[in-house]
């Protein structure tokens, strides 16, 4: 590529354009859950059709719409850039508004603009300015934004399905968070829930009754094994699987013996985990165990599975990604994430290499009040995702 036609789409990258658009996005919220992300989806639509972009939403849900705007190219295959349009609830304790975007000291403040407004707003300005700058691409560019990604990923498993037949990237870029680092690989995540049924009886003759809770307790202590199992055999990229008991409800009244119990449990995944055979094996130990038996029963089912991935680090994506930094003027580590994203179902149901590579910090701003994000990262992550279109070739 003619490195002066690099400066020129670089330079259609502006300031004014990322903070305009990111603060709009911020300002369109989309709590999950408990919210909509329609309004955010609106704001990126006017800016995608705004800069000649072909755009398309497809609905998941009563005003949950996936969204997607492409680039047009030739016939070979294109990149992917994904990001999701919801946004954790923001909760108290802000300095102001959390949905009302300010600047200061060089940052922009707001619910979303780490994670991932800033992320999003960066994908689309790139777009414009090579469509702009009248680039021919050899193959096509797409950009997805997929609702409910923070809680039961409805919007990506829809934007697998409907896409399945006509998917043809050459590699995935998602634009969450990772202090534009290089993030080759992440671990998945799944939920498990767990229904105990017992019988009740007055706390007075206990021996009457069968403790659904009591049954959860030595569930609970066979995670705890498993997980201390699990954190024996960690990987260098990842880590290691692991369990964490998030939900518990039981029993009635604290006269009475428990009928019954849930347990909502998260177990985090490697990339070749299944979370069905982990269900699978986990009852099992249950059964081994003799803890459904004498009256107590079990139900165990997966609700969510987010499969993890792992890209090579010699992969031309990884490779083109951290020099399109380097020539940003920003030196990209490579690394993995112990967070669960999107992008494990692109490499999964696509077999897409995919990375994770976008501005804002994961640990120290997302989800947290007062997030914010650092405006010379937009421009950064902008200009490296820009000259990612311009320079990679799946065949070199």
């Amino acid at each position: 590529m003619n490195t002066s036609f690099e400066d020129d789409v670089l330079e259609l990258i502006t300031e004014a354009d990322l903070v305009s658009l990111t603060a709009a996005l911020i300002a369109a919220a989309g709590e999950n859950p408990g919210g909509t992300e329609d309004a955010t989806v609106k704001v990126l639509e006017a800016f995608c059709l705004g800069a000649g972009l072909v755009t398309a939403t497809e609905s998941v849900a009563p005003e949950r719409p996936n969204f997607t705007a492409v680039l047009p190219g030739g016939s070979s295959p294109g990149l992917l850039f994904l990001g999701h349009s919801d946004v954790v609830p923001a909760g108290d304790g802000w300095e102001h508004p959390p949905f009302e975007p300010y600047e200061r000291d060089g940052r922009l403040y707001g619910r979303g603009s780490t994670d991932m407004k800033g992320g999003l707003a960066a994908v689309a300005v790139a777009l414009k300015a090579l469509k702009e700058a009248g680039v021919e691409l050899p193959g096509a560019v797409m950009f997805a934004c997929t609702v409910d990604e923070e809680d039961l990923g409805i919007g990506i498993r829809e934007y697998t399905r409907v896409h399945a037949g006509d998917a043809n990237f050459s590699g995935c870029i998602v634009a969450e968070p990772t202090d534009l680092g290089t993030v080759i690989g992440c671990r998945g995540d799944s939920y498990i829930e767990l229904a105990i049924q017992g019988k009740s009886a007055h706390s007075g003759r206990p021996a009457d009754g069968r403790n659904a809770i009591d049954a959860a307790a030595r569930i609970i202590e066979l995670l705890r094994e498993d997980h201390r199992e699990l954190q024996m055999h960690q990987d260098p990229l990842l880590g290691a699987g692991s369990w964490n008991v998030g939900l518990i409800r039981g029993g009635s009244g604290t006269s009475m013996v428990a009928g019954e119990c849930t347990v909502s449990l998260d177990r985090r995944l490697m990339p070749d985990d299944d979370a069905g055979a982990i269900l699978a094996a986990l009852q099992q130990r249950i059964i081994d165990a003799g803890i459904s038996r004498d009256g107590i029963s079990v139900s165990a089912w997966v609700s969510m599975e987010m499969p993890g991935f792992r890209t090579a680090e010699d992969h031309p994506l990884v490779r083109d990604a951290v020099a399109a930094l380097a020539d940003c003027g920003f030196e990209s580590g490579i690394g993995g994430w112990t967070a669960a994203c999107d992008g494990g179902f692109i490499a999964r149901d696509f077999g897409v290499p995919t990375i994770v590579m976008g501005p804002g910090g994961l640990n120290d701003q997302a989800h947290q009040v007062n997030e914010s994000v650092s405006i010379s990262e937009l421009v950064t992550a902008a200009r490296a995702y820009a000259l990612l279109c311009l320079r990679h070739r799946p065949d070199q």
